[in-house]
């Protein structure tokens, strides 16, 4: 019993300075100030995979026409994944009347082997745009109407080669979308921290962007176009190894992309899964050991609560490492959500804690030996 005892406020010391160093580095990043911003005349090309998304492609194109960034200087290059709803008939409505969105089947170039279907759509829109910086996002996504010009201003004063900006979700009353925002919250947090200090390469490809000639000089998603996902992480480390010193998080809310919680716990998992699946793919080491060590902390706890029904004394031992957890955690937390504006879902913190161990317990070890369904295609 001593030895569990032992190992377990070992291994929740080093997580207490883990989460102390994200929580430094996070308040720490510059938040540039872009509230006077000369026009930028850099040539934006926004590209937007979309499979089956009649229901939210409308409302992120009206959006992004919506930008005070010059119509000129942008092109909203929107490619069809094998939709089998009104996307594509949506889309060619759009482009009838704005000349900037153009619309491309993947159909139209999709070859038999392909098992990356959204990286393999993202390359295809690179190699028919126009514009100097990539853009990616999502067709769920809406976008504060100074997105873009925030993003231009923030790349013309770095001479970035990649930036890494913030996503929000869109939370509503329901116990699932403020889990999984509260959740998205906590890796928001991490991935500012982590891209500001260079301590590992993390993104969300909802709100991304990367200079056309930075993609081709690390050559795409070569290398990594067996893997389904990754379109983000994956290919940050590629340009974060070529330009390691021109990679940089975008702290600025009118930079934040907002999007749709996942509506049933099975898309939930299913979205979640599909991300942890890329864990062991990653090149960069440091991410991994840190997943691991995580990952391992929270095996930790659930181990405390079975061997509890061995021994009284192992609950207590859960009860107060779970307290820990929420006290070292919640500061950090707290932090990156009142930067969302969502300070109010933080009352639910502590009551979240069970779920969001039993989650990350369960999620991560489905990543690496179970499969997933996205949008009605299984890996």
């Amino acid at each position: 019993m001593f030895i569990i005892i032992g190992i377990a406020l070992f291994l929740f010391f080093f997580y207490a300075i883990l989460i102390g160093y994200y929580y430094r580095a996070w308040k720490r990043i510059p938040a540039p100030d872009f509230s006077v911003i000369k026009q930028n005349d850099i040539k934006i090309s926004i590209i937007i995979p979309a499979r089956n998304e009649e229901q939210n492609i409308s409302n992120c194109i009206q959006s992004l026409l919506q930008q005070t960034y010059s119509k000129d200087f942008f092109e909203i290059i929107i490619v069809d994944d094998h939709s089998t709803d009104d996307t594509w008939k949506i889309l060619k409505q759009f482009s009838s009347v704005e000349k900037n969105i153009i619309p491309l089947k993947l159909s139209d170039f999709i070859s038999p082997d392909i098992k990356a279907y959204k990286k393999f759509a993202i390359e295809t829109a690179i190699n028919h745009s126009n514009g100097d910086l990539i853009i990616t996002t999502d067709a769920d996504c809406t976008f504060n109407n100074r997105w873009l010009e925030t993003i231009a201003s923030f790349h013309n004063s770095t001479k970035a080669k990649f930036i890494a900006a913030p996503v929000k979700i869109k939370a509503n009353n329901s116990f699932l979308s403020i889990f999984q925002t509260l959740d998205f919250i906590t890796l928001q947090g991490i991935t500012g921290a982590s891209v500001y200090k260079h301590f590992h390469s993390m993104c969300n490809g909802a709100n991304l962007a990367y200079e056309k000639k930075g993609f081709f000089d690390v050559n795409g998603f070569r290398g990594i176009d067996n893997i389904p996902s990754g379109d983000d992480m994956l290919l940050m480390h590629k340009i974060y190894t070529k330009y390691p010193e021109q990679v940089f998080f975008l702290k600025n809310k009118n930079a934040i992309v907002s999007t749709q919680p996942e509506t049933t716990w099975k898309k939930f998992f299913n979205q979640r899964i599909r991300w942890s699946s890329k864990a062991d793919k990653y090149d960069d080491n440091r991410i991994f050991w840190i997943l691991l060590f995580v990952y391992i902390i929270n095996v930790l706890l659930i181990v405390l609560l079975l061997l509890s029904f061995l021994n009284i004394t192992y609950l207590f031992l859960f009860l107060i490492l779970l307290v820990a957890k929420t006290i070292i955690e919640f500061p950090f937390v707290k932090s990156v959500s009142s930067f969302f504006d969502q300070q109010k879902l933080m009352i639910y913190f502590p009551f979240l804690q069970p779920f969001h161990i039993l989650y990350t317990v369960i999620v991560g070890w489905l990543g690496k030996f179970g499969s997933y369904d996205w949008k009605g295609r299984r890996n």
